[in-house]
């Protein structure tokens, strides 16, 4: 090879080793980044129980993005603890906020938030639902709310008796779930039955995005670490032809 064709083939080497060393540090930027800001928006929880299956199922990690109780919207999956309902984090789905009432049940098995009748198709059993009526009015500040296993889930109907009448301040809701991590089950829908109630239903935080950078910085950690390696290769086979 002359001397032109080595200075060429050592430009592209040099351009090479800078793009995949500014591969690497970019990738370690989205990687590390990513994991940061999904730490100080996310906190996991393991849910404890099945109340929320199918949507959730028992020992599922999920990630909740930490809120405001002001934040809560109807259909919302939220993370709270209530001394009277039990000791610990519990994950139950709002279905009406304060000064909402909530009445189960109709000819369809539905329940009806000031009237308006709900699709729950994320509900695993209707007829739990249909089996125990009940009319409730939410006080300002509060949150009523049931899982989606309506069968054995002990959520505020089994608290409509008490001083609190069933209800959960929203003071101690601690965050939103947004995903199942693990087994994956990815971002958890916002029913649309909720959408058209006033204040509507919330979105989804920054999940995907957080997910998005992690990959992408995998992608390009592994790509521009494996520069170095594939171009030695094919140079060694360029020398032997």
């Amino acid at each position: 090879m002359g001397q032109a064709g080595r200075r060429e083939t050592d430009g592209r080497g040099r351009l090479g080793s800078v793009l995949s060393g500014l591969a690497v540090a970019v990738g370690c930027v989205l990687f590390l980044g990513g994991f940061a800001w999904g730490a100080v928006v996310y906190k996991p929880y393991t849910v404890p129980s099945d109340s929320m299956t199918p949507s959730i199922n028992t020992g599922d990690r999920v990630l909740a993005e930490r809120i405001s109780g002001d934040e809560v919207r109807r259909g919302d999956v939220v993370v709270f603890t209530d001394r009277t309902w039990a000791a610990m984090p519990m994950v139950k789905r709002v279905v009406g906020v304060g000064g909402d009432k909530v009445v189960c049940c109709d000819k369809q098995s539905r329940l009806a938030v000031n009237g308006q009748p709900l699709d729950e198709p994320y509900v695993s059993s209707k007829e739990g639902t249909a089996s125990q009526p009940f009319s409730a009015t939410v006080p300002e500040g509060e949150l009523f709310l049931l899982g989606d296993e309506r069968r054995t889930s002990v959520d505020s109907r089994g608290h409509l008796m008490d001083s609190t009448k069933g209800t959960v301040p929203v003071t101690e809701v601690a965050a939103r779930v947004d995903a199942v991590a693990w087994p994956v089950g990815g971002v958890l829908e916002r029913p649309r039955a909720f959408a058209s109630l006033p204040g509507g239903v919330s979105e989804p935080g920054p999940v995907k995005l957080l997910v998005t950078a992690v990959v992408a910085g995998v992608v390009l950690i592994f790509g521009g670490a494996a520069y170095g390696p594939l171009s030695k290769l094919g140079g060694r086979r360029k020398v032997r032809v």
